[in-house]
């Protein structure tokens, strides 16, 4: 638990930081900053891919088998896939997805902040299900984690700010899309702690991370024109946390 949260928190302050340089934009998104964005998350999806596969898939099989890993990472990538289609929530470009009859009841800064609250609790399940499996699969997990939040905390502030033109609100909203992977970290440990469920909740965050990684982050890196730039982000994340996982063993 105490690894849980001290790498969820950190991951929680790198997504706060990522924010911070939305205080110095001048008006909407420019050409560049459309690009960081683009990037970064390119970046973390390179990144939560290889964790996916290194700290909870191979962990899984190992352990449990794998018909329970598969069994888990189905499991996990519905239970995203269906938070997508009923919770109300509205993304950068792809606009608003959930529950119809919500959209006009919920203010647009809410809802691009609860689209990234949906993307950061399979990030804390994760670092969450991971420290329960070992202290150094937690590390490297709340690592990876933490890396691609940066580039996250500026991907939901710039939306914020366009909305409501407040900077300190865009940073405050960022925070708090942060500290929702503290709590599913907590609750990740309470639920898959024991060793008779420990490689279903591994799978399971498996499943919601690639699914989150499949679904958003990539089209969303690839909708504003700069592919390459984000695919070359992509290569990159890959690399560092192949690398990472390699000397943290």
């Amino acid at each position: 638990m105490i690894i849980a949260l001290l790498m969820s928190t950190l991951a929680m302050l790198c997504t706060t930081i990522g924010a911070l340089p939305v205080l110095l934009v001048r008006g909407g998104r420019d050409d560049v900053i459309n690009i960081l964005v683009d990037v970064g998350l390119g970046f973390g999806s390179g990144v939560m891919i290889v964790a996916s596969f290194t700290s909870l898939l191979l962990p899984s099989i190992e352990g449990g088998g794998l018909h329970l890993t598969l069994a888990g990472f189905t499991i996990g990538a519905l239970a995203v896939a269906v938070a997508n289609e009923v919770l109300p929530h509205e993304h950068i470009f792809k606009g608003f997805e959930g529950w119809r009859v919500a959209r006009g009841k919920i203010k647009a800064a809410w809802l691009v902040a609860l689209a990234i609250i949906i993307h950061n609790i399979p990030e804390g399940y994760s670092i969450g299900v991971s420290s329960a499996y070992t202290s150094v699969e937690g590390v490297k997990v709340g690592l990876a984690i933490s890396l691609q939040d940066m580039p996250e905390g500026l991907a939901v502030a710039l939306p914020i700010l366009a909305i409501t033109g407040s900077r300190l609100l865009a940073v405050l909203v960022a925070a708090l899309s942060g500290f929702s992977e503290v709590v599913a970290a907590a609750l990740a440990v309470i639920l898959f702690g024991h060793p008779q469920v420990l490689y279903l909740g591994l799978s399971s965050a498996a499943g919601a991370m690639i699914y989150v990684v499949s679904h958003e982050a990539i089209p969303e890196s690839h909708r504003s024109g700069a592919e390459k730039k984000a695919t070359a982000g992509f290569f990159l994340g890959f690399v560092i946390m192949l690398v990472l996982d390699t000397i943290l063993g």
